[in-house]
């Protein structure tokens, strides 16, 4: 089985691994659920190895409440 897998750069928060990768910071939570291990950081040092979940096209809705060009 493949995994991808992010590595940190010091000083990367939860939420900002999750804007990085998934462009949205509200994934923070999808990551910390795949490592359950690192829960306890805050803020990482670097190189440290970050499963990381793929997501289904539903997690990426878009919000009906914005206009088109910000959506």
């Amino acid at each position: 089985m493949l995994v991808d897998v992010y590595r940190t750069e010091n000083g990367d928060t939860w939420d900002l691994i999750a804007y990085k990768i998934y462009g949205n910071e509200l994934h923070m939570h999808e990551l910390m659920r795949a490592n359950v291990n690192l829960i306890g950081v805050a803020i990482f040092d670097a190189n440290i190895p970050i499963i990381v979940p793929k997501l289904e096209k539903s997690d990426f809705s878009t919000n009906s409440n914005l206009p088109p060009w910000k959506r």
